[in-house]
């Protein structure tokens, strides 16, 4: 091989970028050519150029229903990271309350969707909204879980000195306990992805 191409292929933008996207294109090729060479039903196996036949002509359907779905997941996701937190921020402020409604957190979280789903239906008459209760009931554990844990596992040096000096409750939750849970919260949030 040229000496000066080697330097080119070990270049960190080839290696990131293009390598991955012609691995992605030789795969596609030869996706398409067992297809068309075993002649793979279309409905058993549908080969790339059959998948973006449909994607033109079915991509109104298809983006409209894609664009739901990315709805839900969004208003699912923000619902329980707020709920979550909140719920979180309580749990961290009293222990006989945490102890109280902790139980319920995980009642919630081992209860199956499934279970739950068709009451949630039944109650609610917008089907979207009933999807974003379902999806925020299965994403909100994950994110109590961790931001409890995160609040809790601050220095305990620090917070006798916040302490010592008199901070209030609320000066000790901004300014201690929420930066200290942020390594904890942030996993927190991206976990409910592969949850269940």
């Amino acid at each position: 091989m040229n000496s000066s191409f080697t330097p080119w292929l070990r270049h960190p933008t080839v290696l990131r970028i293009v390598s991955p996207l012609l691995l992605g294109a030789v795969l596609l090729g030869l996706w398409q050519l067992a297809c068309v060479a075993w002649k793979v039903p279309v409905y058993l196996v549908p080969s790339p150029v059959d998948i973006g036949r449909t994607l033109v002509s079915d991509g109104p359907m298809l983006f409209g229903a894609l664009w739901m779905t990315l709805k839900i997941t969004f208003f699912s996701f923000a619902l329980a990271v707020l709920i979550g937190t909140l719920a979180a921020f309580v749990f961290v402020q009293s222990r006989v309350l945490e102890a109280s409604l902790f139980p319920y957190a995980i009642l919630l979280q081992v209860t199956p969707v499934v279970a739950v789903a068709p009451l949630i239906i039944i109650w609610c008459s917008n089907t979207t909204l009933a999807l974003i209760i379902c999806a925020t009931l299965v994403a909100i554990f994950p994110i109590i879980a961790n931001t409890v844990l995160g609040l809790r596992s601050v220095n305990p040096g620090l917070l006798n000195l916040f302490r010592l000096n008199r901070a209030s409750r609320w000066q000790v939750l901004l300014r201690l306990r929420i930066p200290s849970a942020l390594p904890c919260f942030l996993p927190g949030c991206a976990l409910p992805a592969g949850w269940r």
